[in-house]
Order: C-alpha cells, then structure tokens, then sequence
C-alpha cells in the first residue's frame, strides 16, 4: 500500500508546499478546517505518534520549531497545533503529521466558546 503523503514528499502527487527542508515539509491540507490550516510531515516515515520512537526527538522538536516558524512567517497571531493519533484519535493517514490551524477572527473566536 502506497502512502499519500511519502507520495507527496517524494514529489508523486501534488500538494501545495508552503516549506520544505531536508527533515520535514509543509503543505495545505486539501480539507482545511481553519483559514490557515497546514500539515507539517516528516519526509521520514512514521506511522503516528504512538509509533514514534525516542530517537525520533529531534525531529518531533523540529516539527514543533517549523510549525511556530511558518505561524511567524504568515503573521498567524493565535494557533492551535494537533497531533490525532489513531484513528479512534481521528488519524486519517498512516503518516505522523501535526497540523497548524490558525487565522481565525476574534469574533470567530468568540463564537467557539
């Protein structure tokens, strides 16, 4: 079975890239739930985070460092960073991503709560 996202990393299928270096790469995601909503995926495979293993600290803290870099490079004032693990946890690819979600108005805001 192929997976979507090393397809998008290896360049296979498009994706709109916002960010790539040699560890991780930033793209749209096809079903935004927020005005900013980004995937920030690690070009090495890793299924989830519950898969994930201790010498994989670096690039999970790089991850972590790129999602708040593009938040600052898109003026994105006030975001939200998710992990879905599984998919009773809402994982939907069997690829560790972490999304950035931001760009929300106050008043949308206001009306979350």
């Amino acid at each position: 079975m192929t997976c979507l996202f090393c397809s998008i990393v290896h360049k296979e299928k498009e994706a709109d890239i916002v960010d790539e270096d040699d560890t991780v790469m930033v793209f749209k995601d096809i079903h935004p739930k927020a005005p900013v909503h980004l995937l920030i995926v690690p070009k090495k495979h890793i299924v989830s985070i519950d898969t994930v293993e201790d010498a994989d600290a670096l690039l999970l803290g790089k991850m972590l460092l790129k999602a708040r870099d593009i938040a600052r490079d898109k003026h994105v004032d006030g975001y939200k960073l998710l992990f879905n693990v599984g998919r009773k946890g809402g994982q939907l690819i069997d690829h560790m991503h972490l999304h950035l979600m931001g760009g929300w108005s106050e008043s949308a805001r206001e009306d979350e709560v």
